[in-house]
């Protein structure tokens, strides 16, 4: 049985349970909201699983598998961490480490990748959006905690880690090596092309929306008569920067807003002195983009300020909290969600282009076998098609709709 197999079968397993966990709940308590009568449901089905099933199981890992599952079924980023791991996360967080530059979150009990960072260890290595992390250091990400993994991710500079990965075009999970390095975000960069500016970032770090800014003056001082701002791969920062650089174009209207079950509504709204030019827009994504570049996305295009063009997004914008438990361990999740102005959840649906375009041809993909797929690349660069930029393309047509000015 390969790995792809076995990694189905642990996908509908996981998702099996997932639909008798919640039937259960929902169809012998669908008239009360009690945790007591859901957590009698959990336990009862706990004492049929160690008094009925075929072997003697393990109920510390099915423990553990159930609350990684029950995390997972509603908030791909959350965690739990035990009591040591937790002890671990709090000395190695925010410790400025050596790092690959991986973005992660969970799918199907396993890890997957967000994004690689442009010009980081993994991008050189040829991770991608959608590759599954079977193993970090020969240890399985099976219910492993998000928060722990991405500690993995970390040391000294110049060591190494090794990754089982899956991927679609392989039967079997392919060893990869990556040393880690410190990371160092490629710089905001602004350009001219077909008489458009073209300013790109693959990061929303603190600062980057006054650099964005800074770029947008200088290319109007050079006599752009338009504008394209590339948020492709970009898929760290705050949120709070999202917001930032949804402002530099809209001089009105409602950016973003977050609320949650114990968090009341908080709104954004687009200042007008903090709006730096009117000139048409269009905004590129990808499948990579994800965070504070997708509320910029969403809010410049549901109030018509640009046109967004390129893949739906990743789906990721939260407030997010560690909740520490009597034992000493603790819980990482969602606590307040960012609300596109159309009033959906980025980290639930993404966001959906005006202008849909792939990055790559899919039949030109299509054709091509394993062998002839590259493991590694020098450096980031946009993926093409007979080396033409698609997306680019698309976002310099000259019919392409751009609005000027916040609508009323």
């Amino acid at each position: 049985m390969n790995r792809r197999f076995q990694f189905a079968v642990v996908a509908s397993s996981t998702c099996v349970v997932a639909l008798l966990l919640f039937g259960a709940v929902y169809g012998r308590s669908a008239s009360t909201d009690n945790p007591y009568s859901q957590l009698g449901v959990y336990s009862e089905v706990l004492a049929r699983i160690k008094a009925d099933y075929v072997e003697e199981p393990d109920m510390k890992a099915v423990t553990l598998g159930a609350i990684n599952g029950m995390l997972e079924s509603i908030d791909p980023y959350a965690s739990y961490l035990n009591a040591d791991q937790y002890k671990q996360y709090q000395k190695t967080k925010d410790t400025g480490k050596a790092d690959v530059g991986l973005v992660l979150a969970k799918r199907f009990g396993y890890m997957a990748v967000v994004d690689a960072l442009p010009g980081s260890p993994a991008a050189k290595a040829g991770f991608s959006t959608g590759d599954v992390l079977e193993s970090i250091n020969n240890v399985s990400t099976r219910d492993m905690p998000l928060a722990f993994a991405q500690l993995l991710l970390q040391g000294d500079a110049g060591t190494s880690i090794e990754f089982g990965v899956l991927r679609a075009r392989h039967s079997e999970a392919q060893k990869i090596s990556v040393t880690r390095a410190a990371l160092v975000y490629p710089p905001v960069t602004g350009r001219i092309q077909d008489q458009a500016g073209i300013i790109e970032t693959v990061t929303l770090a603190p600062g980057r929306a006054k650099e964005v800014a800074g770029k947008i003056a200088e290319l109007e001082r050079q006599g752009v008569t338009r504008l394209v701002l590339d948020l492709r791969h970009c898929s760290t920062g705050p949120d709070e920067e999202g917001v930032a650089l949804a402002n530099l174009f809209m001089d009105k209207g409602l950016i973003t807003y977050t609320q949650g079950q114990k968090v009341s509504r908080q709104d954004f709204q687009a200042v007008a002195s903090k709006a730096v030019t009117k000139l048409p827009l269009v905004v590129i994504v990808n499948r990579s983009t994800a965070g504070a570049s997708e509320i910029a996305a969403a809010a410049l295009m549901e109030s018509k300020r640009a046109t967004v063009v390129g893949e739906h997004t990743y789906g990721d914008a939260a407030v997010r909290k560690t909740i520490t438990l009597d034992d000493g361990s603790a819980v990482i999740l969602s606590v307040a969600k960012f609300y596109a102005p159309d009033g959906k959840s980025i980290q639930d649906n993404g966001v959906t282009p005006g202008v849909v375009q792939m990055e790559a041809d899919a039949a030109a993909d299509d054709s091509l076998d394993d062998d002839s797929l590259p493991d590694a690349r020098p450096d980031y660069l946009p993926p093409a098609k007979n080396g033409i930029d698609l997306l680019l393309r698309k976002a310099l047509e000259p019919e392409l709709p751009g609005a000027t000015v916040t609508p009323k």
